[in-house]
């Protein structure tokens, strides 16, 4: 199914900022009195804004409760994002009990006035069936929406569906046109999504080179499968000439990226690979090895 990624508050670069600690300024450069002022008057973009402000901890203490209590005030008013925010609120437990039915109704104000991050949210919830009934035709109905608002994580999503025929008739070429709207993006799991159809014929003819061209593009970002299947690429010599040294280079960098069970398989293909390998050989991986894991230092 889809819902690859957690739902949102109200775009991904201001997940971004909270995910790294780093708050966003007041809306327009405004002062937190004035924003206030703005909001008590019952200005449903100042009252937004102010929750934002609560959920970011910028110029007050972060406050999920009182942030809710100012998105409250702007969704009853019809304010999308905030419907979108409070929605995001009940469904994680935030400053208000969490609700999963309560989620999906704020999501669906926001998503029945567009707002994409809300279409989005809301079809994860019908793909998981939270808040609603498990309806995988529904989640496809809005995540397509999302999509077709440009959202790359249901373009990913709507594309993983079709793949799979969950919620609509399988069909590869047109999970491939979706895929390839995310990954145009950069989003790494859509360009590892594309390289498997590649390496895999889905939809296209099967080009083991292009699987390289797009496993590369995910792996340079630390996305574990594609780190993997890159190096097996260099291991078998599929769409690329043989290297063990690549070969280890981007299975060991696999294991490293990787969480969960996955890290162990990763590590007996990348075991297999070095016993194949002379000293000299390791140590040229090694060296490399260490370079990106020095580029994806913290």
């Amino acid at each position: 199914m889809g819902a690859w990624q957690s739902r949102r508050y109200f775009g991904l670069a201001v997940l971004c900022c909270l995910c790294h600690g780093q708050a966003a300024k007041p809306p327009g450069g405004e002062s937190l009195s004035k924003l206030l002022e703005h909001a008590k008057t019952g200005d449903p973009s100042a009252e937004y804004n102010l929750g934002k402000m609560y959920i970011e901890g910028e110029g007050v203490h972060r406050d999920f409760a009182e942030a809710a209590r100012w998105y409250r005030k702007a969704a009853d008013q019809g304010n999308a994002e905030a419907q979108n925010g409070l929605g995001f609120l009940y469904d994680n437990g935030q400053g208000v009990p969490e609700d999963h039915a309560e989620a999906a109704r704020w999501y669906r104000k926001a998503a029945l006035q567009g707002n994409s991050d809300a279409e989005f949210n809301l079809g994860s919830l019908y793909d998981t069936g939270q808040g609603v009934a498990l309806d995988r035709a529904e989640a496809v109905r809005w995540y397509r929406r999302a999509a077709e608002h440009g959202d790359s994580d249901a373009a990913f999503d709507l594309g993983v569906m079709l793949e799979e025929g969950q919620g609509v008739a399988r069909d590869y070429p047109e999970a491939r046109r979706w895929y390839l709207k995310a990954a145009e993006k950069g989003i790494a799991v859509a360009e590892s999504a594309v390289a498997a159809l590649y390496a895999n014929g889905r939809g296209v003819r099967r080009d083991p080179a292009e699987a390289v061209r797009w496993y590369r593009k995910a792996a340079v970002q630390g996305f574990a499968p594609a780190l993997d299947a890159l190096g097996a690429a260099f291991a078998d010599g599929r769409g690329v000439g043989r290297d063990y040294v690549e070969a280890l280079t981007w299975m060991d960098l696999a294991v490293f990226r990787a969480r969960g069970t996955v890290k162990q398989e990763y590590a007996a293909e990348r075991d297999g690979i070095a016993r194949k390998m002379t000293p000299e050989q390791i140590a040229a991986a090694e060296q490399r090895i260490a370079e990106w894991k020095k580029k994806w230092a913290p």
